[in-house]
């Protein structure tokens, strides 16, 4: 009684949705922890709460048929393909991290609530949207904890939870 290599690859797939909704839960609930203890010690400085992060899938993706809709809940890039000459790529990764940001503010927008950055990278990556790197939503996470620090449309309010500017 041996499963067979479909019925393999939709438990594996079953298995990471449960564990990437593990990780949102275990995120949402540290944030909610922290800010509670905040309010009960108004006036209190309190150093942001510092998160394990999530452990990264020590197996790699297995390959998918065009057919199938995007994998969102392993979290992994997708491979990219090589890059332009440097004098063109610079350009070209302005407007990717441009195009990036835009949408993860519409994602915001349509939420009308705060998001984990996993959340808002798992929404970014079924628009077809791709990032660089090993782990997505650490780069996600970095992007967006920049450009809230600059004052723009984005606001920081917890380790890789991040709101809309009023």
């Amino acid at each position: 009684m041996f499963l067979s290599e479909a019925e393999t690859e939709a438990r594996l797939d079953d298995l990471r949705r449960q564990r990437a909704a593990l990780d949102r839960a275990i995120a949402e609930h540290e944030l909610y922890l922290d800010l509670g203890r905040r309010l009960a010690r108004p006036g209190a400085a309190v150093e942001p709460a510092r998160a394990a992060p999530a452990p990264a899938s020590a197996e790699p993706p297995a390959p998918r048929a065009a057919a199938e809709p995007p994998r969102t809940e392993s979290m992994v890039a997708p491979a990219r393909p090589p890059a332009d000459p440097p004098a063109l790529a610079g350009a070209a990764g302005r407007q990717e991290g441009r195009r990036l940001m835009e949408a993860a503010e519409g994602i915001l927008a349509e939420a009308g609530r705060p998001m984990h950055a996993a959340e808002i990278w798992e929404r970014l990556a079924a628009r077809g949207l791709t990032l660089p790197g090993h782990d997505p939503v650490a780069a996600l996470n970095t992007r967006l904890w920049k450009r809230a620090k600059a004052g723009t449309v984005f606001r920081r309010l917890g380790d890789a939870v991040y709101g809309l500017a009023s």
